[in-house]
């Protein structure tokens, strides 16, 4: 490893990526020249011409930096999207930003930076958003009380799903339900 390839380790410099690679004795895993990781002792540092010759040496892939994910998505935009999955599949159940991160197996304060990263929002407005679609579609479709509405798509009182659907769709749930059946109910709030 020459000085140059050392200062890219140590200064995390993007313009290295894909240039080399640098895999750790110590730990068993290869990174980017750009990883954030912590730096790492030269002496337990080896290059790389590319990302196939550390998994040669028996060495894994950084779950931070992914290495082997050459524009693949970075494991920023794999835990959103992980932890949007889980909230499309599991609304209906009371979730918290604690819930999904344990399921995760990240820390609350993790998932809730880099998922507002990512996605542009928090996970609980994820959660909140992806409730008042299914709402939306169950008070379009289905002759059920506002407050089955309500409490099937996971929201803890008919109250609390009033204001909610009052502040981002623009009306009431009852509102909403009788434009449907008006003839001009193409105009039903603002869009999600």
């Amino acid at each position: 490893m020459n000085d140059e390839q050392w200062r890219a380790i140590v200064e995390c410099d993007p313009a290295y990526d894909g240039v080399f690679y640098y895999g750790l004795s110590t730990t068993g895993i290869f990174c980017k020249p750009s990883c954030k990781s912590r730096t790492p002792k030269r002496d337990n540092v080896s290059v790389y011409p590319d990302n196939a010759a550390p998994l040669k040496d028996g060495l894994r892939p950084c779950k931070r930096c992914r290495p082997d994910a050459e524009n693949g998505p970075t494991f920023e935009e794999e835990l959103a999207e992980r932890a949007a999955r889980l909230v499309r599949e599991r609304f209906r159940e009371p979730l918290s930003l604690t819930a999904i991160a344990d399921e995760l197996y990240v820390s609350p304060f993790h998932l809730q930076k880099r998922f507002t990263k990512v996605m542009g929002m928090s996970p609980s407005k994820y959660l909140t958003l992806t409730r008042l679609e299914a709402a939306k579609s169950m008070l379009a479709e289905t002759g059920d009380s506002v407050t089955a509405v309500a409490l099937s798509c996971g929201f803890r009182s008919s109250a609390y799903f009033s204001a909610v659907f009052l502040k981002e769709i623009g009306m009431t749930p009852t509102a909403y339900r009788h434009r449907l059946s008006s003839p001009y109910g193409e105009s039903l709030g603002r869009p999600i």
